[in-house]
């Protein structure tokens, strides 16, 4: 197995506002995620503006992923937090230069660390289409099992597809 690349998760900045407004209007991420409208740039400015960056706060926290020389690679998001069950639901998005290249499974580990010694998760998920293969091998490599499938889940630009729903607990 290959080395991993080096990342480091931040909080957004001001500065990541061109990546966020790229990636949250890349129509062919729409399919993967729960969006289906495109953000402005003020939205997105008012949204890290106003993120207070804790997660027990806002129930949900955005971080950004650069690799060892400081470029963004992606974002990864810890949202619907429930701090009484401790787990959160888990989304990755790398941008398209950096895919397949380690940087989601260098991410997740380094998302995983963040949960388990600073938040004291209990388990994390994700819900992923059925269709999308690449995150499911992901999630699998990276310890997560099938939970459930729901059935119509996602509704995508040719119609309603079931989701597979990924857990890992620590």
């Amino acid at each position: 197995m290959s080395t991993l690349p080096i990342v480091n998760l931040r909080a957004m900045e001001p500065e990541d506002l061109d990546m966020l407004y790229h990636l949250e209007n890349d129509r062919l991420l729409w399919d993967i995620g729960t969006t289906n409208v495109p953000y402005s740039r003020y939205v997105l400015h008012d949204y890290i503006a106003h993120s207070s960056g804790d997660i027990y706060t806002d129930k949900e926290v955005r971080l950004i992923i650069e690799d060892g020389q400081r470029q963004t690679v992606g974002i990864v998001d810890l949202t619907s937090f429930d701090p009484k069950n401790l787990r959160a639901e888990v989304g990755i998005v790398i941008a398209a230069p950096y895919r397949r290249q380690g940087y989601a499974r260098a991410a997740l580990n380094a998302i995983h660390d963040y949960v388990c010694s600073t938040l004291h998760l209990h388990q994390l998920y994700s819900i992923i289409s059925s269709r999308n293969e690449a995150s499911l091998a992901l999630f699998t490599q990276m310890g997560y099992t099938t939970s459930g499938l729901l059935s119509d889940w996602l509704l995508l630009s040719d119609g309603y597809q079931p989701a597979v729903i990924m857990q890992r607990v620590f």
